[in-house]
């Protein structure tokens, strides 16, 4: 039968295991950042620049010395490489394998998508960079080629990206936030590991992989943005192997929602997090599935640039606050990068409760290294 588990037990072990309760648990190098991706298993990427990117955010919330270039370099050195885990995302090289199941999918034709992109286009291409070396998609477009032509750029990127998908081209680096393509071959070190999974290897790979990021887990969490009934049915049944072989140990919440984690989970003493504030990204692996988000915080997020604005209540691009261990707010903010200024344009808080001064200055602290994150020298404040 399941255990029984407190909220605030649980808060403070994910809490934890997200990196968000001491001020550099990764280190203060370039190998944190490394450190880091090892151990959420990835950072989304985000093209939004509202404020600073959300790869970036992410990384910079758990070390407080992050530079952007950390990231740029590991990818030059192929320690992290470019694919996809429930989105866009940067993920360890060491890894690489666990691509392979959508890489092969995709090369399969599995993807609709990519359904208009013939043989004869991925030839091309792979021929062009292989002559040419590392391309970006636009230096697939000519002045000279009319509208319409093999190499106007809108099929020429669409080839790209099957060829990204199924695994024949890799991101060598970026250029701004322009992806720069190049072989596999030439971008993949050689010691890699690059035996497709079973399904079973997969499973157990996602699931070792989110106990890790959260400390505790969900079947929905585990497949979160997954499709195939086969994936499902064998997670589900290597949670009951391993509950039943005592590797896991099945514990219930109050509305009955029922997670999996370590069988000392409950012996385990975390500390609770200093009253900080921590400015999280809308896609940081600590807010990214929604639901877990609402149970464990009580706290309803939904990042509402996708929304029209009339319909909008908090704002386009809305930061969660974290304020020890309770998410407290929500912030909207925009760097003015031309003007070196951050400018907060809504503050909303969950309850009067945490109005409070204690708050403030803390927030204020932070705000100010945020601010400097962004390459903003003031702050100015709207509602």
């Amino acid at each position: 039968m399941p255990t029984s588990v407190s909220l605030t037990h649980l808060r403070r072990a994910t809490l934890h295991h997200q990196g968000l309760t001491r001020a550099a648990p990764f280190g203060t190098a370039k190998s944190a950042a490394l450190k880091a991706i090892e151990h959420l298993g990835y950072v989304q990427i985000d093209t939004l620049a509202v404020v600073e990117r959300a790869h970036h955010h992410i990384l910079w919330t758990r070390i407080p010395t992050y530079k952007p270039v950390h990231l740029e370099r590991l990818l030059q050195e192929r320690k992290v490489f470019e694919y996809w885990s429930h989105a866009a995302a940067f993920l360890p090289m060491r890894d690489y394998r666990f691509a392979l199941p959508r890489m092969n999918a995709v090369k399969r034709g599995e993807s609709k998508w990519f359904a208009s992109v013939t043989r004869k286009d991925e030839q091309e291409v792979l021929a062009r960079i292989r002559s040419d070396g590392p391309l970006r998609a636009r230096d697939f477009d000519s002045a000279k080629d009319q509208p319409g032509s093999w190499w106007n750029w809108k099929p020429a990127k669409k080839t790209l990206e099957k060829l990204f998908f199924q695994g024949d081209l890799m991101i060598s680096g970026r250029d701004g936030m322009q992806k720069i393509y190049d072989l596999r071959e030439r971008v993949l070190p050689a010691h890699v590991d690059t035996r497709e999974p079973t399904l079973q290897e997969f499973s157990e790979h996602l699931i070792d992989t989110s106990l890790n990021a959260h400390g505790f887990i969900t079947r929905k969490q585990i497949v979160h943005q997954r499709k195939g009934e086969d994936l499902r049915a064998m997670i589900n049944a290597l949670l009951k192997a391993r509950v039943h072989e005592g590797q896991l140990a099945l514990f219930v919440l109050d509305d009955n929602i029922k997670v999996y984690g370590a069988p000392d989970l409950l012996e385990r003493r975390w500390s609770k997090p200093s009253q900080t504030v921590q400015i999280l990204s809308p896609f940081d692996n600590a807010v990214i599935h929604r639901d877990r988000v609402k149970a464990l915080f009580n706290f309803d997020y939904t990042i509402e640039c996708y929304t029209p604005q009339h319909k909008r209540r908090y704002g386009y691009f809305t930061l969660p606050l974290l304020f020890g261990e309770h998410m407290v707010g929500r912030m909207d903010c925009k760097a003015e990068r031309m003007a070196r200024r951050l400018e907060v344009i809504s503050l909303h808080l969950e309850s009067p409760v945490h109005d409070t001064e204690e708050f403030h200055a803390a927030l204020a602290v932070t705000l100010q290294r945020f601010a400097h994150f962004n390459g903003c020298d003031e702050i100015s404040q709207g509602t």
